[in-house]
Parts: structure tokens; C-alpha cells; sequence
């Protein structure tokens, strides 16, 4: 049996099988699955709680209340230097000793001179602490220091 014999007797044989069956073409569907887009918005939210918390540069400390407390935005334009409650410095959250900030200082606003100084004292350490780290930065040619402090919540009377 040659080739062109048997390529038509397969066409034969589906044409008989197709004979009183109509074919349905598919229906184009207007609604849109929103099941892999909640998918992707949780991952991005998980990731977003989980690194959200690192970007914050600086030590965790016990900021003293105020009551006209200026808000500033952490643009990451801060050199942040935190001063804890058992008085250990930290600069941009690396500890480093007292006697090291004025360099440190200089390095860091030699190649990003737009950085200010932001100084975070814990409530708990003593007034010494924080003014000998203030007399270190003020010895780097530094007068514009920005102390961090939060806000008193007023409370519902």
C-alpha cells in the first residue's frame, strides 16, 4: 500500500468519525484570574515586612520624650550616630569608640558631603555620654547636630 493511498484512508476514517459530531470552537473569557496577582502581591508584602525593619540604620535606643517634636523623614542622607543606655557608641550602626568618630566622621562627609549628623542618645545613659560623643563631632568641624528625641502621645482627657 503506497503513502497517498493510506494518507487517505486516514482521511476517510476521520472524516466518518467527525461526520455528526459538531465541533465547538472555544468561548473567549472576559473575566480575569486574579489568583496569581493576590499571589504575587503577598510575597512582595512578606518581603517588604521582613526588610522594612534592616533598612533603619543605627542601634535601637530609648529616645527621651518631647512635646514639639520636629519630624524628619529617614532619607538616608543622616550619618546617625546612637549612644546606648550602657554608653557604647555606635556609628551608622557599627560600634566604634569615642575616640575614633572625629576620623570617621571626616571619611564619611569627605565622600558624601549633603550628610548631616544625627545623634540619638538613650534616655537611660547619662548627660557625660552624650556630650563627650557631641564634643567628638563637634571637633570634626561639625555644628549642625540634630538630636533625636519622640514624641509625647497627648493623652485623651
Amino acid at each position: 500500500m503506497s503513502t497517498s493511498a493510506s494518507q487517505h484512508k486516514l482521511s476517510a476514517i476521520r472524516k466518518e468519525l467527525r461526520k455528526n459530531k459538531t465541533r465547538t470552537k472555544g468561548r473567549i473569557q472576559a473575566d480575569i484570574n486574579v489568583t496569581p496577582l493576590v499571589d504575587v502581591v503577598l510575597v512582595l508584602l512578606i518581603i517588604f515586612m521582613v526588610v522594612t525593619p534592616m533598612i533603619t540604620k543605627g542601634v535601637q535606643v530609648d529616645l527621651p520624650r518631647t512635646l514639639h517634636h520636629d519630624k524628619k523623614p529617614d532619607n538616608g542622607k543622616d550619618i546617625i550616630i546612637s549612644v546606648t543606655k550602657d554608653k557604647l557608641v555606635y556609628l551608622s550602626g557599627n560600634r566604634t569608640q569615642l575616640s575614633d568618630i572625629k576620623r570617621q566622621i571626616e571619611e564619611e562627609r569627605r565622600r558624601f558631603p549633603e550628610k548631616t549628623i544625627y545623634l540619638k542618645g538613650d534616655n537611660h545613659t547619662t548627660y557625660g555620654a552624650v556630650r563627650s560623643v557631641m564634643e567628638a563631632i563637634h571637633k570634626a568641624n561639625i555644628d549642625d547636630i540634630m538630636l533625636g528625641t519622640e514624641d509625647v502621645k497627648p493623652s485623651a482627657q
